[in-house]
């Protein structure tokens, strides 16, 4: 027998992109398992959170309090509280049990206003405002809960209550705002970009296949012709009218008795009130009290915020997926960069 050592045969190498499948498979069942135990912890707080502990009397500081009532059979009155921030869009990140977006502060509105034990509402406002559809959606939603629930909502003005921000205030029944609170800006945009300069220094050109002359109305590509301008303007009074219409009839005025304060400009919260615009200067617990009282409650209010139930600890599961999946850009969307169209929102 000969002691050379054998030469090794290529089919006996194993190939070069072996390792890293082997290694890429179990990298993906651990993230899988992570995210499930993520999933699992999150909700493992939540029963904790909605289960009644058993030392909760003997302790006079518990860690976690929840409404007295809420959980139990106890029978007590609250004032419900849902926060709109941000710009009003339709977009809610995906649907689903999140509060983002015009859909989701749709839902909490809605649940509050079925619960027997909320007796008011208080919408706390913080937005400059945001799509038209979006704005007049909720606008409607919250004069229909009145309608059939008759319950008093009550709209409290954070920092901004601009445009759309202040339609859906005067779809309610006060409106109470701080003294330097920005309110107004009654009045329609509709952002259009123009870059067909920098597209021709880039040696980019566009042709259009249209219909019709309309079809490509408002290209960034190229120049607004002056019967596409006076087209546009057009919507925009009609979608102008439709918000003066709105706010004339919130705040028990005509029309032309709003117009002078309604042609974009912004006010402070104790400007506005001087004009009509608000009903009362004050902070968030005044717009509690001021709910309470006209629910006819009796003693000190209690607060109910829709986020203090389980919806919330799925609304906080499902943001922290949305970061494991990647960026979010939906607030590009938001700026007007790829949703053109018309707004009930000021843009400083």
């Amino acid at each position: 027998m000969s002691d050379e050592p054998q030469e090794q045969k290529p089919q006996d190498i194993p190939p070069a992109s072996a390792a890293p499948v082997e290694t890429r498979r179990p990298r993906r069942a651990a993230l899988k398992a992570l995210i499930g135990l993520y999933a699992l912890s999150l909700a493992a707080a939540g029963v904790l959170l909605l289960r009644p502990a058993k030392d909760a009397v003997k302790s006079e500081k518990p860690s976690i309090r929840l409404p007295k009532g809420l959980l139990s059979g106890a029978k007590k009155d609250y004032v419900g509280v849902v926060e709109i921030h941000g710009a009003i869009m339709s977009s809610d990140g995906g649907g689903g049990w999140s509060s983002r977006g015009g859909s989701g502060w749709a839902r909490k509105l809605e649940r509050l206003a079925k619960k027997s034990e909320v007796k008011a509402i208080v919408l706390s406002i913080d937005s400059p405002g945001g799509s038209v559809g979006s704005v007049q959606e909720l606008h409607s939603l919250l004069l229909r809960l009145r309608s059939e629930h008759k319950k008093p909502i009550v709209a409290q003005l954070g920092d901004v209550a601009a445009s759309g921000g202040y339609y859906l205030a005067v779809a309610c029944d006060r409106i109470v705002a701080h003294p330097g609170t920005l309110v107004g800006s009654i009045g329609v945009i509709f952002n259009m970009t123009n870059v067909e300069g920098l597209m021709g220094k880039l040696g980019v050109k566009t042709s259009p296949i249209k219909s019709g002359k309309m079809k490509d109305i408002g290209s960034m590509s190229r120049a607004m012709t002056e019967e596409e301008r006076a087209l546009m303007q057009g919507l925009i009074d009609n979608a102008y009218g439709q918000f003066l219409g709105a706010v004339a009839e919130g705040r028990g005025k005509s029309p032309e008795a709003m117009r002078p304060h309604a042609d974009g400009r912004i006010f402070t919260g104790e400007q506005a009130h001087k004009l009509g615009l608000i009903d009362e200067l004050g902070d968030s617990w005044a717009a509690v009290q001021l709910a309470a009282k006209l629910a006819k409650m009796e003693g000190k209010p209690e607060v109910l915020k829709e986020n203090e139930t389980f919806s919330g600890i799925i609304e906080l599961l499902e943001s922290r997926l949305a970061f494991m999946r990647g960026p979010d850009l939906g607030f590009l969307s938001e700026m007007g960069v790829f949703s053109p169209g018309l707004e009930y929102r000021w843009r400083p």
